[in-house]
C-alpha cells in the first residue's frame, strides 16, 4: 500500500462520507502494522494479501493498486482475473511487456482499467484543454526536494512521467527524436534529469525534473501560433498571453499589468478540487457505468514507452560522457 496507498484510502472514505455511492471496505499491506494502523483510522478491515481480503470479500467491485511498480503485475492481475476494476497508480508497470500484459487482460477480463496519471484530473489542466490550437514548443519544470520514497525508479518514472504524458496529450504527435542527460545525486538512481523531444508534427518540448531540489515547482508553459500559456500545476493556475488582442481588461482580470497593449492576458477560471479527488471519482464513475476510463491504460503504456526510451538515452549518453557505472560507485 504504501504512503500514497493511505492517500487512496483517505479519498476514498472522504467521498464515501459526502454521500458518494462507494463504501471503503478494506486495505492490503504485507506489513500488518500498517494496515491495520490505516485501517483503524479510515474504519475499514486491513489484510495481509489480496487473497485473504478476496476470499472475505468475494463482491468486490473495484480496487487501487497503489504498491511498488515492480508489483503491479501481479496485483492488478489477481484483482482481474476476480473481477474487479483497477485503478493503478503510475507508472504503469515495470517493464513495457508487462504494461502490455496488463492491458490484455483488462481486454479479456472485460475491466474497467484506469492508469493513475494525477496531473489529468489537475483543474488547471483541464482549464487548459479548451485553449489549445497548434502547440509547438513546451517548457516543463518539475522539482522536488528529497524524500527517501520512490527511490526504486529514475526521476523519469518518478516524477517526469507525469509531464511526459500531458505533453503527449497536448500535442498529440508521436515522438521523432530523444535526448537525454540525467545524474544520480542522492541515490542509486538518476535524481535530476533534463530532457529534450522533438515530434512528429515539429513541436519540440524541453523537460527538467529533480527530487534533489531546494524547492518545489511544477509548470508548464506552451507557445501556440499567436499564443503563451503558462500553467502552474501546484497553484492550479493558467495565464494565456495573446498577441493581437485588446489587454487592458483582460490584463486587469488577470491582475497583472500589461506590457504591450497589443497582449491581451486572461485567467481561465478554475474550479479547485484535489486532482485525486477527481481522478477517484472518474474512476468510480467508469466503473459504476461500464464507461471508458478518462486514463485508459493504454496511455499509461504510451508514456511508460516514452520514459524508459528516455532513461535508455541517459544510459547511452553517460557511457558516451564517460559516466557509466557511477550509480555503482555511490
Amino acid at each position: 500500500m504504501g504512503v500514497f496507498g493511505r492517500n487512496h484510502a483517505r479519498v476514498y472514505k472522504e467521498l464515501e462520507q459526502q454521500g458518494e455511492p462507494v463504501r471503503l471496505l478494506a486495505v492490503v499491506d504485507a506489513d500488518s502494522n500498517r494496515a491495520e494502523t490505516v485501517a483503524r483510522e479510515f474504519a475499514c478491515e486491513a489484510f495481509a494479501s489480496v487473497g485473504q481480503m478476496l476470499a472475505k470479500h468475494p463482491g468486490l467491485k473495484a480496487a487501487s493498486v497503489a504498491v511498488p511498480t515492480l508489483h503491479h503485475l501481479a496485483v492488478a492481475s489477481e484483482l482481474m482475473q476476480a473481477g474487479v476494476d483497477v485503478l493503478i497508480e503510475k507508472p504503469l508497470a515495470a517493464t513495457l511487456a508487462e504494461a502490455e500484459e496488463l492491458v490484455a487482460l483488462a481486454t479479456a477480463h472485460e475491466r474497467v482499467a484506469q492508469v493513475g496519471h494525477l496531473e489529468r484530473f489537475n483543474p488547471a489542466v483541464r482549464a487548459t484543454l479548451p485553449l489549445l490550437t497548434h502547440p509547438m514548443f513546451f517548457e516543463v519544470h518539475r522539482l522536488s526536494v528529497f524524500t527517501p520514497r520512490s527511490l526504486d525508479v529514475d526521476v523519469v518514472l518518478d516524477l517526469m512521467i507525469h509531464d511526459l504524458d500531458i505533453v503527449l496529450a497536448f500535442a498529440g504527435s508521436p515522438v521523432k527524436e530523444v535526448r537525454a542527460v540525467g545524474l544520480p545525486i542522492l541515490s542509486g538512481k538518476v535524481d535530476i534529469a533534463n530532457v529534450r523531444l522533438e515530434l512528429e508534427s515539429g513541436c519540440v518540448a524541453n523537460f527538467t525534473a529533480s527530487r534533489v531540489s531546494t524547492e518545489r515547482v511544477r509548470k508548464l508553459r506552451f507557445f501556440q501560433p499567436r499564443q503563451y500559456v503558462s500553467l502552474d500545476y501546484g497553484r492550479q493556475e493558467v495565464l494565456v498571453f495573446t498577441v493581437g488582442q485588446d489587454g487592458t481588461s483582460s490584463a486587469d482580470m488577470a491582475g497583472m499589468p500589461s506590457v504591450n497593449p497589443q497582449i491581451g492576458v486572461t485567467k481561465p477560471p478554475v474550479a479547485s478540487e484535489e486532482p485525486l479527488h477527481a481522478e477517484l471519482k472518474s474512476f468510480l464513475r467508469s466503473v459504476r457505468e461500464r464507461s471508458a476510463p478518462e486514463v485508459p491504460l493504454e496511455d499509461g503504456r504510451r508514456a511508460l514507452a516514452l520514459a524508459l526510451e528516455i532513461v535508455a538515452a541517459i544510459r547511452d549518453h553517460g557511457k558516451r560522457v564517460g559516466l557509466a557505472g557511477i550509480a555503482h560507485r555511490r
